[in-house]
């Protein structure tokens, strides 16, 4: 049996690497790292995207119309295994480029894992509003 350290390794390597793809605009590794039924919930999206096919469409649309990442970093990151599914939760600065727009978004991301008996694949991401902290 494999140790929980062991295991959080595992994730954090599959989430870094995912991380990776994304702020390197490397569109397959990107949508590589996610599974085929993977679903996802942003805020500045109307609905939920039910497929990792029906993301790719909608992000194929952004980079037609100049979108590119510009700069993400993550932190405060935590991983909580629940068998063979990990909840991997970041804060996470990202600067993007949309047509000649640069804009700046402090986040946080939820990004659940299923192990597929290979490797860590996200089935499942949420991102929301970074809270705006007060002293």
């Amino acid at each position: 049996m494999t140790s929980t350290p062991h295991l959080k390794e595992h994730v954090q390597h599959a989430a870094a690497a995912l991380i990776a793809a994304f702020a390197s605009n490397d569109t397959d590794a990107y949508f590589e790292a996610f599974s085929e039924d993977a679903t996802f919930f942003f805020y500045t999206l109307p609905a939920p995207l039910l497929s990792r096919a029906a993301y790719r469409e909608v992000w194929a649309g952004w980079q037609a119309d100049g979108f590119a990442v510009l700069d993400c970093h993550s932190s405060n990151a935590h991983i909580s295994l629940q068998g063979d599914v990990a909840i991997f939760m970041h804060d996470v600065a990202t600067r993007v480029r949309f047509g000649t727009e640069e804009s700046q978004f402090q986040e946080r991301e939820t990004i659940v894992f299923r192990h597929d008996g290979r490797r860590w694949l996200c089935c499942h991401e949420h991102l929301s509003v970074q809270p705006e902290h007060t002293v």
